[in-house]
């Protein structure tokens, strides 16, 4: 069931959601800072030779940054540090549409301004942008997308939005950056397993390359809904009367 709530037109200038966004924007720069950095990294020490050992590298560099930058915004933002993350909490109704627009716009720019620093330290060495393996087909990449980030939102909901699972506490953020580990050791040769719009959009622009972009948006943004929609319809239920102070929501 769509939640969709658009909420108030002051949100834009509220300092909470103002807040939230610029941890949005701090969280995406340093994402893909350290998750495009992490393969500039591994391809100059090994002579642009990407092999076993570097997908793990890379899988790793995600995984764990990711973990920490949701565990350092959860309190600010709700951590979402992804487009597709802040469009299925918005169609369980967990956040605004007025919110979400200020996410979005917020995360592309993190997410344009780290690859534009990660260009300017790696001596002239072009940003990596996200590619479809050689012979696969783009509408399996976008299939791939569409699992691995019905996946990741899926375990959103379940260890941070739904109201059932108590203080957020080290779970959620770890659960979060081993869903996108695991997502990029299976499938980073295949559709190069973005799950992050912004992640993917960052890069791309400034190495000025569009090739199959569109597969990293439509993917993640159909794997997320589905994933809102499952979790929110039939998972999703109010939290229990409370008996003493209650926790309040990361992800409102």
């Amino acid at each position: 069931m769509v939640k969709v709530a658009v909420g108030q037109a002051d949100e834009f200038s509220a300092p909470d959601a103002l807040k939230g966004a610029l941890a949005e924007f701090i969280s995406l720069f340093l994402f893909v800072f350290i998750g495009a950095g992490s393969v500039l990294s591994y391809e100059k020490v090994h002579v642009g030779v990407t092999d076993a050992s570097g997908l793990i590298v890379v899988a790793l560099a995600h995984g764990f940054a990711l973990a920490v930058l949701v565990a350092a915004t959860a309190n600010i933002s709700g951590g979402h540090v992804n487009p597709a993350v802040s469009l299925g909490l918005a169609l369980a109704g967990q956040i605004t549409i007025i919110r979400l627009v200020l996410y979005w716009i917020a995360q592309i720019l993190g997410a344009i301004a780290g690859a534009w620093v990660l260009q300017l330290v790696s001596t002239g060495e072009v940003v990596p942008i996200h590619t479809v393996g050689v012979g696969e087909s783009l509408w399996g990449a976008v299939l791939i997308e569409i699992v691995l980030t019905f996946t990741l939102v899926f375990v959103v909901f379940a260890t941070a939005a739904d109201p059932k699972k108590g203080p957020i506490g080290t779970i959620a953020p770890l659960a979060i950056g081993f869903t996108v580990l695991a997502g990029i050791l299976v499938a980073a040769p295949f559709s190069g397993a973005s799950l992050n719009p912004a992640r993917s959009l960052g890069p791309a622009v400034v190495a000025w390359n569009w090739t199959n972009q569109w597969v990293y948006w439509v993917g993640p943004f159909i794997g997320a809904a589905i994933a809102a929609l499952i979790y929110d319809g039939l998972f999703l239920s109010p939290a229990p009367p409370a008996t003493h102070t209650p926790v309040s929501s990361e992800y409102n």
